[in-house]
């Protein structure tokens, strides 16, 4: 059985840029999107050259803010994948998008373009924290747009962002279990992380904004498994929770398994067996350029758009499966983990945190919460060189 192929189109273009977010991302006004789009066109197909045919098992529109493409943009993507590659029956085709008003208005053309999963940045379902978090909605418009978001698509996921400053667990519950109400077969909770480089961590550092302490963060945590566990949501990865099988992202889910993946536009990254390098194919990491403009010049003079590549060790690959597969509530197959990895793993399940279940190694519900921590441990453990 060969191993699934995503490919991941990273539309960089926003209307605002958040004051949490480290993406690759760019104002979309005055922005002429068409030469990033036949650049992506064609980076696509000179993969398809060094690649040879292989059927795609899911495409992810990511950003930035894909929504903000014209759905005939979309359809020509869609269907360059088909006639280059060929997509699986049943092959996920997501897009991410904004709850506005406008892009709502997108939805039922998106949908005939060939999308059939649409992940929703709600974020939140408060006004006073919307505006803090910088996003261009307001409940009333996330909760218009979920709805017309189900009509639209076969399947719907909403993004939560918690672990906000001043939000108490209790109020925590009541937003979160709104939010269960609006009827979404897939929520992502993420916990505010104060990322380098941001508006926020700015913030942070001139005391204009305080997160949650650790202590707040843990019981908010704590109230996020419990309710999303109590409305039927299966925590099937560490912040990702679906009510069914049929609703887990299986994008995701090839990033999470260590599968392989094709990154396109400007910033996106990509995961894929490539050879001959020194002789031998091996698993190989592509990071396309940052800016739009040089992204499309790239492409131009070198027929893909990779900055960097690199070939990647048997410790890199494997520190890479650790800190994703420990995520993963199936987790990892013992027989395929390092020994020195499992001396540390083992060593936290004898504190509760990890245990093996039909040969599997995985985190216990008391672990979930430190699983970067774990996987982190465990793959500093590994020797370097690794046979």
């Amino acid at each position: 059985m060969s191993v699934p192929l995503g490919v991941y189109v990273h539309w960089p273009f926003c209307a605002r840029i958040c004051p949490y977010c480290d993406f690759n991302v760019h104002r979309a006004r005055g922005q002429d999107t068409e030469p990033p789009l036949e650049a992506i066109l064609a980076d696509l197909a000179e993969h398809r050259t060094r690649l040879g045919r292989r059927q795609v098992h899911s495409v992810f529109l990511g950003g930035g803010t894909p929504s903000l493409m014209q759905p005939r943009q979309v359809a020509r993507l869609l269907e360059a994948v088909q006639a280059l590659f060929g997509l699986e029956a049943g092959a996920e085709i997501a897009l991410e998008a904004n709850p506005t008003d406008a892009e709502a208005g997108r939805f039922a053309a998106l949908a005939a373009a060939g999308v059939e999963r649409v992940s929703l940045g709600v974020q939140a379902l408060d006004d006073e924290a919307l505006s803090t978090l910088g996003r261009n909605h307001g409940a009333a418009e996330a909760r218009a747009a979920v709805a017309r978001a189900l009509d639209a698509f076969a399947r719907v996921s909403i993004d939560l962002i918690y672990a906000r400053p001043g939000q108490s667990p209790r109020a925590w519950q009541g937003e979160l279990s709104e939010a269960v109400a609006l009827g979404a077969g897939h929520v992502s909770a993420y916990q505010l992380t104060i990322e380098p480089g941001t508006a926020f961590e700015r913030a942070v550092r001139r005391g204009v904004l305080t997160p949650p302490d650790a202590e707040v963060g843990a019981a908010l945590w704590d109230v996020t498994q419990s309710v999303l566990e109590q409305a039927g949501y299966d925590a099937y990865e560490t912040s990702n929770h679906a009510r069914t099988p049929a609703d887990r992202s299986r994008h995701n889910l090839v990033y999470w398994r260590g599968q392989d993946w094709i990154g396109v536009g400007p910033g996106a990254h990509g995961r894929l067996v490539l050879g001959p390098v020194d002789g031998g194919a091996v698993r190989t990491a592509t990071r396309a350029v940052l800016r739009p403009d040089a992204y499309v010049e790239t492409v131009r003079t070198a027929g893909v758009g990779w900055d960097t590549i690199e070939a990647l060790d048997a410790r890199a690959c494997a520190q890479e499966r650790l800190l994703t597969g420990l995520r993963l509530a199936e987790g990892m197959p013992r027989d395929t983990l390092h020994p020195c990895a499992l001396a540390v793993l083992d060593r936290h399940a004898a504190e509760g945190l990890v245990e093996t279940v039909d040969g599997r190694v995985r985190m216990t519900r008391a672990g979930r919460i430190l699983a970067d921590r774990v996987a982190f441990e465990a793959a500093a453990a590994l020797p370097d060189p690794m046979p």
